[in-house]
């Protein structure tokens, strides 16, 4: 299994780039942010090895999170990589996992080869996959308190009521502070 590659970018298609490593190229499928990059580019990407009777294929990530969610897109029904790479292009991860947690079919509907059925699918399947962990706050990103509140020990339950009540735009450290404090009263 190939999971990471990193070389330079020798040749672009619409959907693939092929990167150089050790004197060998590598047929990678990427999102366009991959893709934009100019030929001669250095790249490091976390790589999802897909092996079919008829081919093997590379899809490249620029993070490890990026992968993970393609990897979770991919489980669901009637999902492949190809398609799931086309959702993950079709905007930021931010935006594909708030249209899941807000169950805003509309986001996957405009990729090709996701109709409403496999939408559907989409938000179902990987809406309690999300959870907590998929919270995406106005006024920027509660990644690192959740993260932290999660090392904390508090549940996924308890979190996701405290994000929604924290004041996001408090520095980091003053939202742990209030996150902590609103959890000690429950």
């Amino acid at each position: 299994m190939i999971g990471y590659i990193k070389g330079k970018i020798i040749g672009q298609n619409d959907d693939y780039a092929l990167v150089e490593n050790s004197g060998i190229g590598y047929m990678v499928f990427s999102n366009p942010k991959v893709l934009e990059k100019a030929v001669g580019s250095e790249v490091e990407l976390h790589t999802y090895m897909q092996v079919r009777e008829d081919a093997i294929n590379l899809y490249g990530f620029e993070t490890a999170a990026e992968l993970h969610f393609f990897q979770q897109l991919i489980t669901v029904s009637g999902v492949g990589p190809k398609i799931a790479l086309a959702v993950l292009s079709a905007g930021d991860m931010d935006l594909v996992k708030n249209a899941i947690i807000n169950q805003d079919a509309a986001v996957f509907t405009k990729v090709g080869g996701v109709g409403k059925k496999t939408a559907e699918r989409i938000i179902v399947e990987l809406k309690e996959k999300l959870g907590a962990g998929a919270i995406n706050m106005a006024g920027g990103k509660s990644d690192d308190l959740l993260g932290a509140l999660e090392a904390l020990g508090y549940s996924n339950r308890e979190i996701k009521e405290v994000l929604s009540k924290v004041d996001h735009s408090l520095a980091s450290e003053e939202k742990l502070r209030q996150a902590i404090k609103m959890l000690g009263r429950q």
